[in-house]
C-alpha cells in the first residue's frame, strides 16, 4: 500500500497441512532448500479444529562449491554466503477461530580475506489471531510482531562499525457485520528504535 517509493506490504503466509504430513528437499550446486508441514493434531472429522505448522530453511554453500565451479575466479572461494529460517504453528477453532505463531531468522555474510567481513541479520517473531464469537456479530482480530535488522562491517586495522533497526507492532480490529454492511475500527500501536555505532 502506498506505491512504489514508500509502502507497507501485507504478506500471508498459508497454514501447514492438516490432513498429513509432507517435504520439498531442493538442492543445486550452490544452495538447499528444505519445507516439512503438517499436523501436530488432525482434524477428527471435517470442519473440526486442528494444529499445523510450517518450517522452511536455506543455506548457501557457494563459498565451498564455487573453489571447484569457479576457481578461475579465486581458488580460495566466492566470498557469499547465508542462510535463511522460518517456522510458524497454526491453531485452527471449529467455528472459523484462529491464532499463529510464527518466527524467522535469516543470516547472510560477505567475508573478503584479509579485507572486510561484511554480516546482516534480521530476525522477528509475531502472533496474530482472529476470534469469531458464537452468537455476535462482531469479529475480533488481534496482531503482535517484534522484528530487528542488524548489520555490521569490520574492516582490517579498524574498529567494527554497525547499525540496527528494531521494531514492534500491537493491534486490534474489530469488524462489526449489519445486514450488508461491515463496520471496521479498532487501534495501532508501534514503536522503532535504530542504532548507529
Amino acid at each position: 500500500y502506498g506505491g512504489r517509493i514508500s509502502s507497507v506490504m501485507d504478506i500471508t503466509t498459508r497454514d501447514g497441512k492438516s490432513n498429513r504430513f509432507a517435504g520439498k528437499v531442493y538442492a543445486s550446486p550452490f544452495t538447499t532448500k528444505l519445507v516439512l508441514e503438517g499436523p501436530l493434531k488432525k482434524p477428527k472429522k471435517p470442519g473440526d479444529g486442528s494444529i499445523t505448522y510450517v518450517l522452511t530453511g536455506k543455506r548457501s554453500y557457494l563459498a565451498e562449491s564455487s573453489k571447484l565451479f569457479y576457481s578461475y575466479i579465486d581458488t580460495a572461494g566466492l566470498p557469499f554466503n547465508y542462510t535463511d529460517l522460518y517456522g510458524k504453528i497454526s491453531f485452527n477453532g471449529k467455528n472459523g477461530s484462529k491464532f499463529n505463531l510464527f518466527g524467522f531468522n535469516f543470516t547472510d555474510q560477505v567475508n573478503y580475506q584479509a579485507v572486510s567481513d561484511l554480516k546482516w541479520n534480521s530476525y522477528g517473531v509475531g502472533s496474530n489471531f482472529i476470534l469469531v464469537p458464537g452468537s455476535s456479530p462482531v469479529l475480533i482480530e488481534g496482531k503482535f510482531s517484534f522484528s530487528d535488522y542488524k548489520i555490521s562491517l569490520l574492516e582490517e586495522n579498524l574498529q567494527e562499525r554497525t547499525s540496527s533497526v528494531g521494531g514492534f507492532n500491537l493491534g486490534f480490529d474489530f469488524k462489526y457485520f449489519i445486514k450488508d454492511s461491515e463496520l471496521k475500527y479498532g487501534i495501532e500501536v508501534s514503536g522503532f528504535s535504530t542504532d548507529y555505532t
